[in-house]
């Protein structure tokens, strides 16, 4: 009766549209690939908004090399590294959506510009990975390499919205459920328990773990969408309040399947146990095999928390949910 339960719930979690999905406006927008970012000598005081989010780093990439750099609130970054020709930078939780910080980049040549200033917008979902800022003009090439980036990043966005846009016209709760074919199709469980093990270092260690599969009306490159969930009740032992910041699930071949969300973003005190549950879609031939489950915390390492040994259910057409 438990496992059932907990299969109907984590099919909310699976299927309900979150109420508060809608972002606040006005936001920057931020680039998912490479960002290219041009310095003019006649534009010196101009600032380039970058988005960056608690946890996720964010890489300037320099032409020039760089005197030194100035970073407001540097204490509420977790890494702030500067290379010769680099900048990392990593904030912390203490930024709040919407904030704007200030970062100054001086260059040892003296040229023009002589400096670069860009606000750091923390946005509530999305980090530019990488940003190259140069001072001199691009080649032919490198265009050509951010126009073929930018349409493939176009239809990217087409596909997203257009999925998200049938995901909110859909029903949530109980009757987003049946409308998907609940006792039809519905979710399929698996319990794993002792087969998910936690990697050596790890602050924790599962004592309970399952997971759940949904198909989707849609497909990709001719292979039906399927909804994949990874649940686990962790132990934290360390000393340290735990706070899940991210996850990526990764499979065979190394292939790293999109991740929708991490669930609760309670923190987890030490001795004691929560509940993480991770949300996937992947095609359903990636959804074969066993995976390797990465979380990371706010405060916690980049190498982050791993666990071996996931596996979710095959196909369950015309079974209804099973066990």
């Amino acid at each position: 009766m438990f496992a059932l339960s907990s299969t109907a719930l984590v099919g909310v979690v699976l299927l309900a549209t979150p109420a508060d999905a809608a972002v606040q406006s006005p936001l920057p927008t931020c680039e998912t690939g490479v960002r290219h970012v041009e310095l003019t000598a006649d534009a010196a005081d101009k600032r380039h908004t970058v988005c960056i989010h608690p946890g996720l780093s964010t890489n300037l990439l320099f032409d020039s090399k760089l005197a030194r750099v100035e970073l407001a609130v540097r204490e509420r970054f977790r890494v702030v590294l500067q290379g010769e020709t680099a900048l990392t930078l990593v904030p912390t939780e203490a930024l709040e959506d919407g904030e704007r910080v200030p970062v100054t980049a001086w260059f040892q040549d003296g040229a023009a510009p002589a400096s670069a200033t860009f606000e750091l917008w923390v946005h509530p979902t999305q980090a530019e990975g990488q940003v190259e800022v140069t001072r001199q003009p691009r080649t032919l090439t490198s265009y050509r390499e951010g126009e073929q980036q930018a349409q493939a990043e176009a239809r990217q966005c087409r596909e997203e919205k257009a999925r998200i846009q049938a995901e909110c016209a859909e029903q949530a709760g109980l009757t987003g459920l049946i409308a998907k074919g609940l006792g039809k199709t519905g979710v399929a469980f698996k319990m794993l328990d002792f087969d998910v093990t936690a990697r050596p270092g790890n602050t924790l260690t599962p004592t309970r773990a399952s997971s759940y599969r949904s198909n989707t009306e849609r497909q990709e490159g001719g292979q039906k969408v399927v909804r994949l969930a990874m649940e686990l009740m962790l132990r934290n032992n360390g000393e340290t309040p735990w706070k899940p910041a991210g996850a990526v699930l990764l499979g065979p071949k190394h292939v790293e399947l999109n991740v929708l969300g991490v669930w609760p973003k309670e923190p987890i005190a030490p001795v004691e146990k929560g509940r993480i549950v991770v949300e996937v879609e992947a095609k359903e031939n990636e959804a074969h095999g066993t995976f390797t489950l990465k979380l990371w915390s706010q405060e916690g390492s980049a190498a982050g928390e791993l666990f071996d040994g996931v596996t979710f259910p095959q196909d369950y057409s015309n079974h209804g949910i099973r066990h």
